[in-house]
């Protein structure tokens, strides 16, 4: 009788695995690795789902602090707030959830109870995951990564948004500066547009940033204008 075949051995043909085994996912994506560098407020009540909580955190590694009550702001340099969501509490200003002029940090909300109300917070709260109650231990650490890969990626969506903005800024202050160049100097819009890169280059400056001075001193002497009338 024939041997059954061995899956794992290479075809007389091709010299290559039948099957190809992928590698193993190893802790060492950046992702695990920022991990024991994070600082983590766990704003929680003292019980056992907040002490089971902070535990797990600090076995994995992060920098951990407890907080409660909840407070408007978090400790300086907070990365990720784990945040109960109470009802009780849902009336307070949460100021860190909007950065107060810099990024926030990853939120992820815990909640022990399902209603129209709470998850009206959730989402106003704009986290980035969310942990139910009971905790486990069982899957934190999963919840933990893709917050911080979805806050990252939020980042930096938000980035370019704003990069396109100012881009589409820019261009439109370009055609009015050359709009005003045209009416007061006669010429068209080529040379228009030669003249503010020809001063863009003599100050070492943008294209951009040359027009919006064209632009806000034309509107200047439009004020001006209209005083003395």
């Amino acid at each position: 009788m024939d041997a059954a075949p061995n899956k794992d051995a290479g075809s007389a043909a091709t010299g290559r695995p039948l099957l190809e085994r992928k590698p193993l996912l190893r802790a060492t994506s950046p992702q695990l690795k920022e991990l024991r560098q994070l600082r983590i407020a766990v704003v929680h009540p003292d019980d056992a789902d907040g002490r089971l909580l902070a535990q797990q955190l600090q076995r994995i590694g992060c920098q951990v602090q407890a907080i409660w009550p909840p407070q408007p702001s978090l400790p300086e340099g907070t990365d990720v707030v784990f945040l109960a969501v109470r009802p009780d509490h849902l009336q307070l200003n949460y100021a860190w959830t909007q950065g107060e002029g810099e990024s926030p940090p990853t939120a992820i909300a815990v909640v022990n109870y399902e209603n129209p109300t709470i998850v009206s917070a959730v989402l106003e709260l704009q986290v980035q995951a969310i942990l139910p109650s009971p905790i486990r231990s069982f899957g934190l650490l999963s919840t933990l990564v893709l917050a911080r890969r979805n806050h990252k990626e939020s980042r930096q969506q938000q980035q370019r948004i704003a990069k396109l903005q100012a881009k589409l800024l820019g261009q439109r202050r370009v055609a009015e500066a050359k709009a005003i160049l045209m009416q007061t100097h006669q010429i068209n819009e080529d040379q228009a547009y030669e003249m503010i890169r020809a001063q863009a280059m003599s100050r070492r400056s943008s294209v951009e940033e040359i027009a919006q001075a064209i632009v806000h001193a034309s509107e200047i002497l439009s004020l001006g204008k209209g005083v003395g009338r």
